[in-house]
């Protein structure tokens, strides 16, 4: 088949289906056309499709994206394939916008369309195939407006069948998922508890709620920035049906004041969501209290308190390493006890805490004292008041993070992410030690641990997530393997540290740091996202409807095919070298914009500090980054960790005394 006409180039049908795994992920089949210029189009303008049949994105597929890749196909010597996707089954997709966020990251994709809308049922095509050719009657808009999606895709030479082999395998290392199911999918509504900072700290979330058919309704502080229903204030309105100001203190009251906006909301709530950990054990009650679907608000308070966490593991581990104390006099007591005999160096923490806020590594009986004096006071005065500190031993090996996704006890996804030092693992003898604190500086997706040290760690984790009381839920684990065979130490090639295998056998075990019983952060949820095509948020939200998310989940938690991530990820963590007043209206953007040889490797990046907003320096206690970075590398993670270093060894910003 070929059109010329009025379309101004041509489209020739080239080749058929798609073949994934046998069984339910088999949901679509597919169409190539060879698109080509029609004569001499070199200066034409893009066409006006009149078709009543096709919506408003099958029309942009023609109107601009194709009419674009042809003419960059001119000076650029590449052969342009439109592949349209069938679905080969009827039913309701599981998510609205899954061609976009799975596809994210393919070289060969100029642009990706989806006609889908949310909760929308298909009704399967019949397959053609060269014993079932395309009628006369079966015209190419015909065929594009009973298709789910159209990709544009281009490759660097005249070879057709290349692009077309490697598209097919791409979209079954991607796709391979069952996106459809058979019974339909009905609307339901959320209250979201705190909305976040921004939206460049939110988006996936919000994005993720309206593709799977979910209505937000946002509960937060008067004055936040998704209260005005205005879009010329604020253009993300559309993205929650209503927000409620309410006082989201995580204080005594916080529990009923949920109930109370839930039952006073016209319309019915099928769940409640916060992702803020010193909250999440009173959403809980609240659940529980409306009958909403919620794991228990006690394994909540477990994973929200590090020295109850703590409890657990020592009681599982056999104990003696590590105290909880319930105030700062208490150590006096320890100290007495044990005779001041204590291993030393030993780390302090606050039982409350978030961004290794006020974690600090002591090293002889003085700085103990003091540190825990001071992490007794950060949160006395707190809405969440708590003095309690947690004293545990310094575990001198590699730390990860680790997230989990579980449904009833079984871990449908899990992905390990090395944190590599920081500077309180870093101090020696001579300096100051809370200066040495344990901010991130730099995280590599996926790890480079031995295989079966992984293995232990997902063990070991699992375990320590179901002591506290969960049978499901999105968790972000920070741990260290005790014993590992691997250290950080500086590459041969290039000398930047990395992880290595540099020891022979020895006994690994797992020292569990923290469970946080929600999504990682939202740089980490991108990176999962980008890397293994997993979106935390969206099962999140579907925990959160019970029984009725469960089938959703099962398929969204199913990485790209193999478990392999698409590419190796650096997230370059970017902190103040200064204190003061920022200056720079989006100080990660400019450094990109001004160094474009780096920009082509980032696939995401983040400003945390907006202009005019206070930038604590380098001695702050309050560890907050300027910005991240996430770079990627097909090649392997020598080039990632390169692409890392000169991100943080470039990056500067200016703050408004320097303007």
């Amino acid at each position: 088949m070929a059109q010329t006409d009025r379309l101004g180039w041509t489209l020739s049908l080239q080749s058929g289906l798609i073949r994934g795994p046998p069984g339910p992920s088999q949901t679509h089949w597919s169409l190539d056309f060879e698109a080509v210029l029609a004569g001499d189009q070199s200066h034409s303008a893009p066409i006006h499709i009149e078709d009543d049949t096709l919506n408003e994105a099958q029309r942009a597929l023609l109107q601009t994206d194709l009419f674009d890749a042809l003419h960059y196909n001119s000076v650029k010597n590449c052969v342009t394939v439109l592949r349209l996707l069938f679905p080969s089954v009827s039913g309701t997709p599981i998510r609205s916008d899954f061609l976009h966020y799975r596809l994210n990251g393919c070289e060969l994709i100029h642009s990706v369309h989806s006609f889908l809308q949310p909760l929308h049922r298909i009704t399967s095509v019949p397959v053609i195939t060269p014993t079932s050719p395309i009628s006369t009657s079966q015209t190419f808009l015909s065929l594009l407006s009973s298709s789910i999606g159209g990709i544009i895709a281009q490759y660097p030479s005249s070879d057709l069948q290349t692009l077309s082999n490697n598209l097919t395998y791409e979209l079954t290392y991607r796709l391979s998922i069952p996106w459809t199911l058979a019974t339909p999918i009905t609307r339901r509504r959320i209250f979201w508890i705190q909305g976040r900072a921004n939206i460049q700290a939110s988006q996936q979330f919000y994005a993720a709620a309206h593709a799977l058919g979910i209505t937000l309704v946002v509960c937060d502080e008067p004055g936040h920035w998704m209260e005005s229903s205005d879009t010329a204030l604020n253009p993300w309105a559309h993205y929650r049906e209503a927000f409620i100001p309410m006082c989201i203190d995580p204080d005594e009251g916080f529990a009923q004041r949920i109930v109370n906006a839930v039952r006073a909301y016209p319309e019915k709530v099928d769940g409640v969501v916060c992702i803020s950990d010193v909250r999440l054990e009173g959403v809980a009650r609240a659940c529980e209290i409306l009958g909403l679907p919620t794991e228990g608000s006690r394994a909540y308070k477990v994973a929200g308190d590090k020295g109850l966490t703590r409890k657990l593991e020592d009681g599982n581990e056999g104990g003696g390493e590590s105290f909880v104390l319930e105030d700062a006099q208490g150590l006096e007591t320890v100290l007495r006890e044990t005779g001041g005999r204590l291993q030393y160096p030993l780390i302090v923490k606050p039982c409350t805490g978030w961004n290794s806020d006020c974690v600090v590594k002591v090293r002889d009986e003085e700085e103990l004292r003091a540190a825990v004096s001071r992490a007794s006071r950060r949160h006395a005065n707190s809405a969440a008041k708590n003095t309690r500190v947690v004293v545990e031993p310094y575990i001198d090996g590699p730390e990860v993070d680790a997230n989990f996704l579980i449904q009833d006890g079984e871990v449908l996804f899990c992905d390990i992410t090395d944190d590599f030092p920081c500077p309180g693992d870093m101090v020696h003898a001579e300096g100051k030690t809370f200066a040495a604190n344990f901010m991130e500086t730099l995280m590599d997706v996926p790890t480079a641990l031995p295989e079966d040290e992984q293995q232990i760690i997902k063990e070991s984790l699992r375990n320590s997530i179901a002591r506290c009381g969960f049978k499901s839920g999105v968790f972000h684990c920070e741990a260290r393997v005790r014993g590992s065979r691997a250290a950080y130490r500086p590459r041969e090639d290039n000398g930047i540290l990395d992880l290595h295998e540099v020891m022979g056998k020895r006994q690994a075990s797992c020292y569990l740091h923290e469970i946080n019983a929600r999504p990682p952060g939202y740089i980490n949820c991108v990176a999962a996202l980008l890397a293994y095509g997993v979106d935390y948020y969206a099962i999140r939200l579907l925990l959160a409807l019970g029984e009725e998310g469960k089938e959703r989940i099962k398929a969204l938690a199913q990485p790209f095919a193999g478990g392999k991530p698409q590419y190796t990820l650096g997230i370059a963590v970017l902190p103040p070298t200064r204190e003061g007043i920022m200056g720079s209206k989006d100080a990660v953007k400019e450094f990109l914009d001004a160094n474009p040889d780096l920009e082509k490797h980032v696939v995401f990046h983040q400003t945390v500090k907006q202009r005019g907003e206070l930038v604590q320096g380098p001695e702050s206690s309050e560890l907050w980054c300027v910005g991240y970075v996430i770079v990627a590398s097909r090649t392997g993670r020598k080039e990632c960790l390169e692409l890392a270093q000169i991100v943080r060894e470039r990056f500067d910003y200016k703050l408004i005394d320097e303007i």
